[in-house]
């Protein structure tokens, strides 16, 4: 396995890039990205610097994967940029990895936050030794309505400033309530909120540590199909597995039916533990009434549980964790070590 390094911090007035190497609905919602910018400068004291993504309709963007290529390396080379955030996710972020340089990206570690299709990028960056954040993008997390979270801002602070992102907690209310981008309007109003009951513990009681690996599910999926950018197998050993999933409300059925071939491939007996975001449980597309959001992540749970009791009983697993596509967001590093204590029901970052 590679040696690892976490890129150096931001600091206060920084200059970070922001780029779009998945999706680009900015010109759709420019209400949207403008406040997610504005975030950046007024609560984190950044001073965002576009790139040339950001200017591209998403029709553009989509068919030029080698410009979004660009963007990330050209980010990463300029040594004014000190970060790289992305503007959102998407789903065909995996064309863009075929150019992307991997000399230049290794040899300027620049600290990247995305989550989602940017999965992709993150573990890129995992197969030449470096840390990125699964989280926050600008149009999101940033651009949430209302006000951003309190605990969002407090984690993120974290990833965009601290040598090290340490010890998580639960944040204490949560949602996964779709904003209404149509409207500039409904940016006034915070969503609704509602009490957060914790994490839930499944699998093996003994404390685990490793370096962490994996993100989004559904791009998990399509990286495991193409079998071009995966570590070996035997570099798995030993790593923690980071796994959730999308606004696309994946069936419960099919998130058991990968984990299980990643079992029979023999995969899910490396990981030393397991982490889960909480999964999103109703989209802009379908709304559900909470009797069944509350039974979809319990269904969740019990279909990954259930495979990891087959392939990997003693793998410690914990679920409804703050990252991905609920909120707050807890921009978790993917590739640092992080030990998990089944004991004390803590979980640590280097």
């Amino acid at each position: 396995m590679n040696e690892f390094v976490t890129p150096p911090p931001l600091e206060r007035g920084s200059q970070v890039a922001v780029v779009a190497p998945s999706s680009n609905p900015t010109d759709e919602f420019p209400h949207v990205y403008e406040l997610g910018l504005e975030r950046l400068r007024d609560v984190f004291d950044l001073e965002p610097v576009e790139y040339p993504t950001v200017s591209m309709d998403q029709e553009t963007l989509a068919n030029d994967p080698e410009a979004r290529a660009k963007d990330v390396m050209d980010a990463f080379e300029d040594p004014e940029i000190d970060g790289v955030i992305t503007v959102i996710g998407g789903n065909d972020q995996i064309k863009v990895l075929e150019h992307l340089d991997p000399e230049i990206l290794q040899e300027n570690p620049t600290r990247l936050y995305g989550y989602s299709d940017n999965t992709n990028l993150a573990l890129y960056l995992w197969n030449l030794g470096i840390v990125s954040y699964y989280g926050p993008t600008v149009m999101v997390e940033l651009g949430m309505d209302g006000h951003m979270f309190d605990h969002t801002v407090e984690y993120t602070e974290r990833a965009f400033f601290d040598e090290s992102f340490g010890e998580i907690r639960p944040a204490e209310r949560f949602t996964d309530e779709p904003g209404d981008w149509i409207d500039p309007d409904s940016l006034e109003e915070p969503r609704e909120t509602e009490p957060n009951p914790g994490w839930q513990w499944a699998g093996g009681d003994e404390t685990v540590e490793g370096r962490l690996w994996g993100g989004s599910l559904e791009i998990l999926d399509q990286q495991f199909v193409a079998d071009r950018y995966l570590p070996d197998d035997t570099e798995l050993e030993g790593t923690i597995l980071a796994l959730e999933t999308s606004e696309e409300l994946p069936e419960p059925t099919w998130v058991e039916g990968v984990l299980q071939a990643l079992g029979e491939r023999g995969l899910l007996e490396r990981f030393a533990g397991v982490l889960v975001g909480r999964p999103a449980s109703r989209s802009h597309l379908e709304d559900r009434p909470p009797e069944r959001r509350e039974r979809y992540r319990e269904q969740q749970r019990d279909a990954i549980t259930g495979v990891f009791d087959e392939y990997n009983p003693d793998a410690p697993i914990v679920f409804d964790i703050d990252f991905g596509h609920t909120w707050p967001t807890t921009p978790i590093p993917i590739g640092s070590r992080v030990e998990i204590d089944p004991g004390t029901e803590t979980i640590r970052f280097e």
